[in-house]
């Protein structure tokens, strides 16, 4: 190496060279070191923040491209968390509602103004029908963490609920409804003593044991026609609600063995939304009349021409049927109709006539008292008209019933009833698609009463 310090000619010829020899030198350096010093500060912070090369990129064969690395953000995009707001339970408290209960008196045993049951009230029509409370349904309350009532639940049965939320600025009240789960179950019997019996002992309760009476009585007569060994089958719905059964649905199909005939209703709900019951071919199990205006009434006494009066103490016609049943039984219209009489009418006592347009009249006699009725007024098949008594000619409480047609008594127990309506014609695919499952379940029935049908 070539010595600058004693050479003759750069030291004695070039003195000022030499000085920027040496300052580019030292510059250089100082540059140098500067360079270094920030590779080694990058190559830091590129370790810790991102992974190991053999982690962050895919394995590239030959021929293939490789594969860019998805970041979750850029480098540079800053994140920002918003604080998590802790949102603190209602403390809940029920009330069960009892009798003689009022609003102001429960909101006043759980120490609540009455100005803030009236702001209730009033927020809205929703609202307002809390003032229909019932003994046994349940109300409970929200309380905030203050101890403000914050929410108001109203269980009005195991399904429906209204729900009032009260905020600062308003009030707020909606009804919720829970999700019904319908299910299918099945009874069968045979007839031992009474339809009532054995429809309890089959599993069947009071109100579907009257729903199947009334799905057949246009056919049977219950008070008369009865047999032991007539048998039944009824398939019907039952509601579950949060995993209980809550109530019994509508019976959706039946069968009924009488005396060696066999009736059948099928429940049809058609596409305008009407409910009706039918038989496998289409004819309404409701018709113009039913056979008896009192269900399970016993026959004390038949229509004859010729019958010892027990009053009279002398041979005469009876022009109908007596059905002896206790006091104050309620007594049922046979059919639509007018009222064309209301009042005492000698030997009859309390009697209704009705009118059944210009052909049909049915009588009621023997009444204890009446249902709210008044000449000239219109009545339902099923609707209450009276009671039965023993006012006017009568030794004990029970129901004279007159069947006349244009003016002619007839035997109620043997008259050929006007026919049932049919559906159209039009619509019997659709029923017959629509009732085949429980046709098939009620064929099942027949063989096997006591399978599961929720199984099939």
């Amino acid at each position: 190496m070539r010595d600058y310090y004693h050479d003759p000619v750069l030291s004695a010829r070039h003195p000022r060279r030499l000085f920027l020899i040496r300052g580019a030198i030292i510059l250089g350096l100082v540059l140098l070191f500067i360079l270094l010093s920030n590779w080694l500060l990058s190559d830091e912070a590129s370790l810790e923040e991102q992974p190991p090369e053999y982690l962050s990129q895919s394995l590239v064969l030959p021929g293939q491209q490789p594969t860019p690395v998805e970041t979750p953000f850029a480098p540079s995009q800053e994140i920002l968390l918003e604080p998590a707001v802790e949102t603190v339970p209602l403390k809940w408290v029920d009330y069960t509602i009892r009798n003689g209960d009022s609003l102001a008196s429960i909101f006043k045993k759980r120490g609540l103004s009455a100005s803030l049951l009236h702001k209730i009230v009033t927020s809205s029509k929703k609202a307002k029908q809390l003032a229909d409370i019932k003994p046994k349904q349940t109300l409970q309350f929200g309380y905030a963490e203050d101890k403000s009532l914050a929410s108001l639940k109203w269980l009005r049965d195991p399904l429906n609920s209204l729900v009032i939320e009260l905020n600062p600025e308003s009030i707020s009240a909606e009804w919720h409804q829970k999700q019904v789960d319908v299910r299918i179950a099945s009874a069968a019997g045979i007839i031992t003593s009474s339809l009532f019996e054995s429809g309890i002992q089959a599993g069947l309760n009071d109100a579907q044991i009257m729903e199947l009476a009334a799905l057949f009585g246009w056919d049977i007569d219950f008070a008369l026609d009865i047999r032991e060994g007539d048998a039944f089958r009824v398939i019907f719905e039952e509601h579950y609600v949060d995993g209980y059964k809550f109530r019994d649905g509508p019976i959706i199909a039946a069968e009924f063995e009488n005396r060696g005939e066999s009736f059948n209703a099928y429940r049809f709900i058609d596409a305008d939304g009407n409910i009706a019951y039918y038989d496998v071919e289409g004819h309404s199990k409701r018709r113009a009349f039913i056979r008896t205006p009192i269900k399970f009434a016993r026959v004390s006494s038949r229509f004859t021409k010729k019958r010892w009066h027990p009053v009279l103490k002398k041979w005469r016609s009876h022009k109908g049927v007596d059905y002896a049943a206790p006091t104050g039984t309620p007594i049922k219209a046979t059919g639509a109709g007018k009222v064309a009489f209301k009042g005492w009418k000698g030997g009859y006592g309390r009697v209704v006539i009705l009118q059944h347009g210009s052909k049909y009249q049915t009588v009621y006699g023997h009444m204890s008292k009446f249902a709210r009725l008044k000449n000239g007024d219109r009545v339902k098949q099923g609707q209450t008209i009276g009671y039965v008594g023993k006012s006017g000619l009568a030794t004990g409480p029970h129901l004279h019933y007159e069947f006349r047609i244009n003016g002619v008594h007839r035997n109620p127990l043997t008259i050929k009833l006007p026919k049932a309506q049919a559906l159209a014609k039009s619509k019997l695919p659709q029923f017959n698609e629509y009732i085949a499952k429980s046709r098939a379940q009620l064929e099942v029935l027949r063989t096997q009463p006591n399978i599961a049908l929720n199984e099939l």
